[in-house]
């Protein structure tokens, strides 16, 4: 190999970890019909809602610096998010993230603080391996760590193939439709939420930047809940909200490697959409007919489990 193509190929595999940090992890299945969620509120909550939950208020999910999508399942201050039955999630029981690869000293000791005792990260084996944006977790003492892989396409292959904006959001549909039609990966999802449920302690899950697989796992457990569909969609694209700083590094690092063209067309890869969640509600709905029968027909979760994660997660 020369001198120039060694040199290309590098760039082209660097471009194509930045892609994992933006949350390109799946191949792309068929396409199913659409789920109209247009009519809900769609803004961001700020992770907090608290309409008069009797919850003891815990202070402000605190921010890590090193962890930038870090937060509470249940809504990052306040009460707790709102069911739809008038109760309250929880805080405090169950948290979300994005890669714990760079967690500083600080930022372990927060996580000890806040009595963290399980950890299941949901990238895949060369996720984790990637010599650019990969790396073990780095967890505070004591705290045990579970891989849970959901696996995604290679990543050279998918720097290649993405040539439009709106090829990549046709992408991040297909992506969310995968976690019903993909057999491993709702194998995944099920055992996370196993774990969960058994767990003891404040339980954490994450993938890379803690949006796709991590804010369907959210979903899921929102849907437990009785979470109000509006709060959901508001709760999942708070993500762009967390990751923008990251993102804007990356688009930059992009735009260096590979010219502005193509982190033009990989824009929409690096946030979240309504249309992405809604594309995977849909295919439940074709597939199961409900997330209730996607949880227990789709990911085999028995009754007994799914009314251990509501007992964990409402007050």
């Amino acid at each position: 190999m020369s001198t120039r193509s060694r040199t290309l190929s590098t760039r082209t595999a660097r471009a194509a970890a930045l892609l994992v940090a933006g949350g390109l992890l799946f191949t792309a299945p068929a396409t199913a019909g659409a789920f109209d969620l247009s009519s809900i509120d769609t803004g961001s909550l700020g992770g907090s809602l608290d309409l008069g939950s009797s919850n003891p208020v815990l202070a402000p999910t605190p921010k890590l610096a090193s962890v930038s999508n870090f937060r509470d399942v249940a809504g990052n201050d306040g009460g707790g998010y709102a069911t739809a039955d008038g109760k309250h999630l929880k805080r405090g029981v169950v948290y979300r993230a994005n890669a714990l690869t760079k967690t500083s000293d600080a930022d372990k000791q927060t996580l000890t603080t806040l009595g963290l005792a399980d950890v299941y990260d949901l990238r895949g084996a060369n996720e984790i391996s990637n010599p650019f944006i990969g790396g073990q977790d780095k967890l505070p003492d004591g705290v045990a760590y579970k891989n849970i892989p959901v696996e995604f396409a290679d990543l050279i292959q998918l720097a290649q193939t993405i040539q439009s904006p709106e090829q990549a959001r046709q992408f991040m549909m297909d992506a969310n439709r995968s976690f019903v039609t993909d057999a491993a990966r709702r194998a995944g999802f099920a055992q996370v939420l196993s774990d969960i449920a058994a767990g003891d302690g404040a339980q954490l899950f994450h993938c890379t930047s803690g949006k796709d697989r991590t804010g369907w796992t959210t979903m899921l457990l929102h849907s437990i809940a009785g979470v109000p569909a509006a709060t959901t969609m508001s709760d999942y694209l708070l993500s762009n909200t967390y990751l923008q700083a990251t993102n804007e590094q990356t688009l930059a690092q992009i735009t260096a490697a590979l010219g502005p063209q193509v982190a033009t067309n990989l824009t929409p890869t690096l946030g979240v959409d309504a249309t992405y969640l809604e594309a995977g509600l849909a295919q439940i709905t074709a597939d199961y007919g409900s997330v209730s029968n996607y949880l227990t027909q789709g990911l085999g979760l028995s009754q007994d489990t799914i009314a251990a994660l509501k007992a964990k997660l409402v007050a």
